[in-house]
């Protein structure tokens, strides 16, 4: 399958190292807003087709797929235009800033018969299939506490007065919408969607979020699961379910490389996650990708989960007084 991607910032390298472990990626394509930096990108991974606009890249015939690692409140926009050029469209997360901005991509793709899937790389990852595999072992769970908390490398240069594209939340970014949807999303793939929730949040001068801790109850299942999230600390706890029979430790929820069961009798079962790279698990959910385009199964389940993921996102903002200029009664899908 051929691609293009949109963004040359480190995500952009991510994927591309992971794509060598993906037998149909082809990278055709690269976009930038400047062809400078797009002739950069290209040259160092020796990819053909160099755009700098998006109309002449939705209008190239030999791509198939977008792969968008663009500021988070130009997914929706950048997605529909290539969507309606009839290509599929691998999006970055968070992959909207609002529900209200997936619905419109969602729309877009079944229109024109193509799909879009949110590039949730922790949830195709091997590890995170161990984890629904064992799960069963610790008996009824009652408790979850999923985090995700890194000190950002850009956050010693906003303390000095730089503010780079990270910690902006005009372009729909911060705490939340960068590190806790590496919470939510797990959470609503293995819980389902919560009865309810409970947000609070630090916000830094600018008003973006930092650090945020949601709290959310699932009344069936009888369970609480908190998310704990932050840009501004690191944290070296793992995450943990808790079971009736014992709790699951995971090291690392979007990369999960080792997870232990401590069971109630206090013996410990390890289990082994073997992956191709253990540093980069991108090239999961790129495999993923093409075989629900190629086989048309499509997307429906993974878009659920990102519509869930949305909905605990929207409201936990709501309740932090976290808004977007995305949010402001503009049309889906407009920037």
């Amino acid at each position: 399958m051929n691609f293009a991607i949109i963004g040359t910032n480190y995500i952009s390298d991510w994927f591309m190292n992971a794509g060598k472990y993906c037998e149909k990626l082809h990278v055709q394509a690269v976009y930038s807003r400047t062809m400078e930096k797009g002739r950069e990108f290209a040259d160092k991974y020796r990819i053909p087709d160099c755009y700098d606009s998006l109309e002449a890249l939705a209008g190239a015939e030999n791509v198939d797929a977008v792969y968008v690692a663009s500021p988070n409140a130009l997914h929706a926009a950048q997605s529909i235009q290539m969507l309606n050029a009839g290509k599929h469209v691998l999006c970055e997360k968070s992959i909207a800033s609002n529900e209200r901005e997936l619905r419109a991509m969602l729309a877009a793709a079944e229109k024109n018969q193509v799909i879009v899937m949110e590039a949730m790389r922790s949830v195709f990852d091997p590890g995170f299939a161990a984890i629904q595999e064992n799960l069963f072992k610790i008996g009824k769970i009652r408790r979850a506490t999923i985090q995700y908390c890194q000190y950002s490398g850009r956050y010693d240069k906003f303390k000095n007065g730089v503010i780079e594209n990270a910690f902006k939340p005009e372009l729909s970014n911060g705490s939340l919408m960068d590190i806790g949807v590496y919470c939510v999303h797990p959470m609503v793939k293995l819980f389902g969607k919560p009865d309810g929730i409970t947000a609070a949040g630090i916000k830094l001068h600018n008003g973006v979020d930092g650090m945020g801790t949601i709290v959310a109850w699932y009344e069936k299942q009888e369970m609480l699961v908190e998310l704990i999230y932050s840009k501004i600390t690191d944290s070296v706890l793992p995450t943990q379910i808790q079971g009736e029979n014992g709790c699951m430790l995971i090291e690392e929820i979007y990369n999960a490389n080792r997870l232990r069961i401590r069971y109630r009798d206090k013996s410990w079962e390890e289990i082994q996650v073997e992956k191709m790279d253990p540093g980069n698990n991108m090239c999961y959910e790129i495999e993923a990708f093409i075989r629900a385009a190629e086989s048309g199964e499509g997307a429906k389940e993974h878009n659920q989960y990102s519509i869930w993921e949305m909905q605990v996102m929207d409201e936990a903002r709501r309740q932090m007084g976290i808004v977007f200029p995305a949010d402001k009664g503009r049309e889906a899908g407009q920037v």
